[in-house]
């Protein structure tokens, strides 16, 4: 047998070898493998499918809201409440009662409406903007001290200007007029140029340079 061809056959005998010790535990390994893509596929169709339906639930809870049909809205905000809490339409949703409640000057509902949607959204944004609701909620109430601490909560990273604002309006209900010129400065470098908020914090800005002066 030449060198070459003892090789071969040693190698294939070592590999034949191999697999009789490996093979159950190679197979295994494979069926787990493919197990585990079918299952993952499967658990993205049925995440798919349940973002499709709440989407739908939060249009129809929409459409409802603004065609005044509000027994329709309730129907659908309770159902992806109840059956999608994990969705950001269900988020969505319950913030978009919160406002309604707001105008019908329904603040307590409105801030644990809020609430609900802050322990339910998962992304780091929406989180951050339904906390902004909740302090402007509770600013609404003259619950200054409540606001701050939600504020507290909300990332320097996000929303920082918005955030800054609400936190120089929570100094001034506090009576600390400095601290809230600080914040008010803040958001006014943070916010861009072209923001709609910069012309209110500047005239609140103002209204603190006079009260300033009056207070001199």
């Amino acid at each position: 047998m030449a060198f070459e061809e003892y090789d071969q056959y040693e190698q294939s005998e070592l590999v034949q070898k191999w697999l009789r010790e490996n093979g159950v535990s190679i197979i295994v390994g494979v069926l787990i493998g493919l197990v585990g893509i079918f299952g993952w596929q499967q658990w993205r169709s049925h995440q798919v499918r349940n973002e499709s339906v709440a989407s739908q639930l939060y249009q129809q809870a929409l459409i409802a809201r603004l065609s005044g049909n509000a027994d329709v809205a309730v129907q659908a905000i309770d159902q992806l409440m109840k059956d999608y809490a994990k969705s950001p339409y269900a988020a969505f949703a319950v913030s978009d009662r919160a406002k309604q409640q707001v105008q019908d000057k329904q603040l307590d509902k409105a801030e644990a409406s809020l609430q609900w949607a802050e322990s339910h959204a998962t992304e780091g944004p929406l989180k951050s903007l339904t906390l902004l609701r909740i302090a402007h909620v509770q600013l609404a109430r003259n619950e200054a001290k409540p606001a701050l601490a939600t504020l507290d909560r909300i990332p320097a990273d996000s929303f920082h200007g918005l955030a800054q604002e609400l936190r120089g309006d929570a100094l001034v209900k506090l009576g600390r007029l400095d601290d809230a010129r600080k914040a008010y400065q803040t958001a006014m470098s943070v916010l861009s140029e072209d923001a709609p908020q910069r012309g209110a914090v500047q005239m609140k800005l103002d209204d603190l340079a006079v009260a300033g002066k009056q207070g001199a």
